[in-house]
């Protein structure tokens, strides 16, 4: 048996013919940027996370970009955020000039909130937080460090599209919420899509204009702005999935019930779940000691596996300038030489999640 970690084509073959409708229609429309399909998409998304405003952007990384230009972070200020996320989080602060300050992640991989007041200064203006892996951060106790200390709160959702901590869906405790629509992701496109979500209408609309040039009319640019615009076909796609997202995310918790009920070698760690928090299972992300061990049995056993992610940040060649070394984040750096993502996508059938618990118990 060969078992991929993620398989597209079976995510997206339930709604196939009416991805290829939308296609044809979209084409023969004529209209292809910023059109009707952005806009509808961008108020249904908001209904759904019952949010006032979504602003398409072309991608997740964009998104983070683009809204920190929108809050005025950057040179010289600090953005404190959990050393364990993927690159686009920290490329979106430091494309705009600010230093990302790093802190561990807590048990469930999310940013450890207690944490936060040792990394605090003057020039400290955000905490950006990610919702790693698909689970909602422990929103109480960083919404009211933010408010106490008139920061911004940014959260990265690109990874855990409709969770939820204590009944509120993530993005919407901050100030702006980033999404990506990368094609693995839950909700996913059919390429690359993101956009931001908010509160605050001069916010939404500072957005609109940054995304498009800096202009609301044609040929009048009132601020620097870029091309990040979302494509109207990728809208389209994404409104069609969006009517399929709670079917979607039951499924995915469906495979991670079974995971975490019928996995049961100690050598294995299997994810937790904060109190008040739940989980979209964007990935189902297990603890090994021998992680590369580990990944070769899987493989010979025709599993396939990720690691998400092997390089930290802090110690990417990308910020080598910041000056962190090996062991300034050790519970991060243990994380990395330590977790591996199993399959888990939509289409996959009973059998192979039998066949994956069965090799995971088998492990020695």
């Amino acid at each position: 048996m060969n078992i991929p970690v993620n398989d597209l084509h079976r995510v997206n073959l339930p709604f196939q013919v009416e991805l290829e409708k939308k296609a044809l229609e979209v084409i023969r429309s004529g209209w292809f940027v910023l059109g009707k399909e952005v806009e509808l998409f961008e108020q249904e998304f908001a209904a759904k996370l019952e949010i006032p405003y979504c602003i398409g952007i072309d991608n997740g990384l964009n998104a983070i970009k683009l809204g920190c230009q929108a809050l005025g972070i950057g040179v010289g200020d600090e953005v404190i955020m959990q050393a364990n996320t993927y690159i686009a989080t920290v490329l979106g602060v430091t494309w705009n000039g600010a230093t990302p300050i790093f802190v561990e992640p807590n048990d469930f991989y999310n940013i450890d909130a207690g944490l936060l007041k040792l990394k605090i200064t003057s020039k400290t203006k955000a905490v950006l937080v990610t919702h790693l892996y698909g689970q909602t951060s422990e929103m109480d106790s960083v919404v009211e460090f933010c408010k106490e200390n008139n920061l911004f709160l940014l959260e990265d959702c690109a990874q855990s599209h409709f969770s939820k901590y204590n009944g509120q869906y993530s993005g919407t405790f901050g100030d702006l919420g980033f999404f990506s629509f990368y094609p693995t992701k839950n909700l996913g496109a059919l390429g690359d899509a993101g956009c931001v979500v908010t509160k605050n209408e001069h916010t939404a609309t500072l957005l609109k204009m940054l995304r498009n040039y800096g202009s609301r009319v044609r040929y009048q640019n009132l601020v620097a702005g870029h091309n990040a615009r979302l494509d109207e076909i990728q809208a389209a796609f994404l409104r069609i999935k969006l009517t399929h997202m709670d079917a979607i995310n039951q499924e995915r918790n469906s495979i991670a019930e079974r995971y975490n009920a019928e996995i049961t070698n100690p050598r294995i760690s299997k994810p937790k779940i904060a109190d008040k928090a739940t989980h979209v299972w964007h990935l189902y992300v297990v603890q090994v000691e021998e992680q590369e061990r580990f990944r070769t049995y899987l493989k010979v056993n025709g599993i396939q596996s990720d690691v998400h992610y092997p390089t930290p940040p802090h110690l990417s060649e990308a910020y080598k300038h910041l000056g962190y070394h090996v062991g300034d984040f050790p519970i991060t750096e243990k994380f990395s030489h330590s977790i591996v993502s199993i399959p888990i996508y939509n289409g996959m059938q009973n059998v192979e999640i039998d066949y994956v618990i069965k090799v995971m118990n088998e492990y020695e």
